[in-house]
């Protein structure tokens, strides 16, 4: 297929070697014309680890720094490792292994400072984190907001981007305001699954082209994502491998050519202090 003469980076993907497609997804990927990959690891229960402890999750994060060194081999570009704690895990502690929401809370924020050692040494680039998209009590929720903050904090700290899972929406000013109160520039707050637009943080859109559109034609920084989870059992849950490098063809061919910089070279740079240009081998 014929170059995309422009940098292709999905911002948020999960890459499971040991279950899933791994290598093979960013072949396919690759192919397609995609040169940079953000991989965000599995949530921790999904690869076995019932933490006890947040030393426990260095497992998770060795793992996913495992299928980024894979990606490495067969990129033009580079990958990246984005690590942290996902804010699901708050239900299935309180839930099914009983733990109090203070308690998940702390075992969290404990998994996320292992992440931000990651970032400290220079082997992770970002980290994630995040408050449940569904319906939970008072408790959990202020328990998941206080993790969230953590993780604004080891952001400030470690001069690197946070990546959040939040409810859907388009205003997310209150965690802009966290953010900035804790010295992490809003820009460097990445709402992954986001709409074509979103008042607060950056939005890495899902590349569906209804929110695509929104997202070009607002003229903001936004990045691109398909969250692919890399689960052979859930094979359609979302986008595949080849929907960002498909998605900027199409947008590049609409005539988006500012955009598809905008989304791929300048907002890359500016979120995460990353050089999807210079990082190309050719």
């Amino acid at each position: 297929m014929d170059e995309l003469d422009t940098p292709v980076l999905d911002n948020h993907l999960h890459l499971d070697p040991r279950h899933g497609r791994g290598v093979e997804a960013v072949e396919e990927f690759a192919r397609l014309g995609g040169t940079h990959l953000l991989v965000v690891n599995k949530p921790s229960w999904h690869l076995g680890v019932e933490a006890e402890t947040g030393e426990e999750f260095r497992a998770v994060f060795e793992e996913t720094l495992g299928a980024v060194a894979e990606a490495n081999e067969v990129l033009d570009g580079r990958a990246w490792p984005v690590l942290g704690v996902h804010p699901g895990l708050v239900t299935r502690l309180t839930d099914e292994r009983g733990f109090a929401p203070e308690d998940a809370r702390d075992l969290m924020c404990a998994g996320l400072d292992v992440a931000a050692e990651f970032v400290a040494e220079g082997r992770a680039l970002a980290l994630k984190s995040g408050r449940p998209h569904y319906e939970v009590s008072d408790d959990v929720w202020d328990a998941s907001n206080d993790v969230l903050k953590h993780a604004l904090s080891l952001g400030a700290e470690r001069d690197c981007a946070v990546q959040l899972h939040t409810e859907a929406s388009e205003d997310l000013t209150d965690i802009a305001e966290w953010a900035e109160a804790r010295g992490l520039p809003a820009e460097n707050v990445v709402k992954h699954y986001a709409a074509g637009r979103l008042r607060g943080p950056t939005p890495s859109v899902m590349s569906e082209k209804d929110r695509l559109r929104v997202a070009v034609e607002a003229n903001e920084p936004f990045l691109m994502e398909t969250d692919f989870v890399d689960d052979p059992d859930r094979p359609g849950a979302v986008l595949g491998p080849k929907t960002v490098p498909r998605r900027v063809r199409w947008l590049l061919e609409e005539g988006y050519e500012d955009a598809m910089r905008n989304a791929h070279v300048e907002t890359p740079k500016r979120v995460y202090g990353i050089d999807t240009e210079a990082t190309l081998d050719g």
